[in-house]
């Protein structure tokens, strides 16, 4: 398919203002591309803010009661604010980023390493991508393993509306996990993103359901006063831990938030379905706006709430440690709705994954069948690939392995949350928006967002080492393919 100049570029107005856009352009089939040739986008704000609400609220909701327990009323609450306002901030320089030159008729950076190697260069890619791919693959590891205790304690709060709280309830993990990936390798088949805007609406409702029903279980506990003890600092050293613990799971809480707020890694291939006009940047940052606000609200209510509901004894997953116990059926579906809404999320951050391997692939092998060739299903409704069918099941396959092997929940997302939140939140964002704007060195600017830069750095450090630590503590009770919620 030829691509023309003439098509790429759109010329600005007398004045200097809005982007003209060049008109749309039919494929063979008659179907309208973009102005690059692909299929035409059709993504909106909401779709967009679904996606981000989907990648954002998930099982990091969980471990915020926790993580505030560790830090207390004054640092905790404030620390979700900087973390909030950081990702914001950051991802605003990240939309830019989309295009290289002019928002509108600038070249499309499809993916977030094409980004790094249009502003950064390309030795910078492989930096990139280690980061980027290793806390994707992290993810998908992670919420398998969350996916699985949800889905456990929907059989342990039954067992316990029968038996007794007192009862032995507890159960093997490692089915769940198989059937969760099971589960996943039908998703999977989904060729790409712009199939994906559905399960993401409908994992969206349900993190505002089961997010909801943890904050409204903590309110109906705090009002009641069976609440735990709370202080301005968090766990007592000398009471509920001691000095080294105290240090330790401080900085892994940290690392909790920072995965909370974890979805940069995947915010350009999100605004590469978004459709212009208007530019995708400003669409984008909208949705930023919209899908930040929305988690930081609720984050707020499920950390403070769940911190004054427990006390410093606050569970590290407030809807599985069974701090709750009734309504069972409440329970049940509140974590129901985390794995369908972690089945969605699951795709969303694998699907920068399959797509890079899949383009490099098409590009390596441009005659290859079994790369490129499409079977039509199901009437023509569905296409298969044989390279999508193999590769993504074996993805699959081996992220529920990991996650059987290494099934430490809040160890896990520590530090995932670490090792993605500097570079990928925060470093890529603010070098490549230096290199946009051509901020000079040493100017006020820059040494503000690079004091940033270097400030998150230490923060990510530091929460990595703890969540390390932590890891290295339950291995020495670990028993392989024996873990228990």
């Amino acid at each position: 398919m030829t691509q023309t100049r003439d098509l790429e570029m759109a010329a600005r107005d007398g004045d200097g203002g809005a982007y003209y856009y060049p008109p749309p352009r039919a494929g063979a089939g008659g179907e309208e591309l973009d102005d690059d040739g692909r299929k035409k986008r059709t993504g909106t704000v909401w779709t967009a803010s679904a996606h981000i609400i989907t990648a954002v609220i998930g099982s990091g909701v969980l471990s915020l009661a926790w993580s505030t327990a560790q830090l207390g009323w004054v640092v905790g609450p404030v620390t979700l604010m900087i973390f909030a306002f950081i990702t914001y901030y950051t991802s605003s320089l990240l939309a830019d980023c989309y295009r290289s030159g002019d928002q509108a008729p600038g070249k499309r950076n499809y993916t977030y390493m094409d980004a790094v190697a249009a502003y950064l260069g390309r030795w910078q890619v492989w930096s990139c991508g280690i980061f980027q791919y290793v806390n994707l693959v992290g993810t998908a590891v992670g919420y398998t393993i969350t996916a699985s205790i949800s889905a456990a304690a929907v059989h342990k709060a039954n067992c316990f509306h029968k038996k007794g709280h007192a009862a032995d309830c507890s159960q093997y993990d490692t089915m769940y996990m198989v059937v969760f990936g099971i589960v996943q390798i039908f998703f999977s088949q989904l060729p790409n993103f712009s199939d994906l805007s559905w399960l993401s609406i409908v994992a969206a409702i349900m993190s505002f359901s089961y997010s909801s029903i943890a904050v409204g279980l903590s309110l109906a506990r705090t009002i009641s006063g069976r609440t735990g003890k709370t202080t301005l600092t968090g766990t007592e050293v000398g009471v509920d831990v001691d000095s080294a613990q105290k240090i330790w799971m401080a900085l892994q809480a940290l690392g909790n938030i920072a995965f909370a707020y974890s979805y940069s890694m995947i915010l350009i291939e999100i605004q590469d379905t978004v459709k212009s006009p208007p530019a995708e940047n400003k669409t984008m940052k909208k949705a930023t706006l919209l899908g930040v606000s929305t988690t930081t609200a609720f984050y707020m209510l499920a950390g403070c709430l769940g911190y004054a509901a427990f006390g410093n004894a606050a569970p590290g997953n407030i809807l599985t440690g069974f701090g709750f116990y009734e309504p069972y059926w409440l329970i049940d579906f509140a974590n129901v709705c985390i794995v369908v809404h972690l089945v969605g999320a699951y795709q969303v951050f694998s699907q920068p994954i399959f797509a890079a391997v899949e383009t490099a692939a098409a590009a390596r092998w441009p005659n290859s069948k079994f790369v490129t060739r499409e079977h039509p299903l199901v009437a023509g409704r569905f296409n298969a690939n044989m390279l999508r069918l193999t590769w993504r099941t074996v993805f699959v396959v081996v992220s529920t392995v990991l996650a059987i092997v290494m099934p430490f929940f809040n160890d896990i997302l520590g530090f995932l949350g670490a090792i993605g939140f500097w570079p990928l939140t925060v470093y890529y964002p603010v070098e490549m928006y230096i290199r946009q704007r051509r901020i000079q060195k040493y100017t006020t600017r820059w040494l503000a967002l690079q004091t940033l830069s270097f400030l998150c750095f230490l923060g990510s450090l530091a929460s990595a080492v703890a969540s390390i630590e932590g890891v290295t503590e339950s291995l020495k009770h670990y028993v392989p393919f024996k873990t228990k919620s």
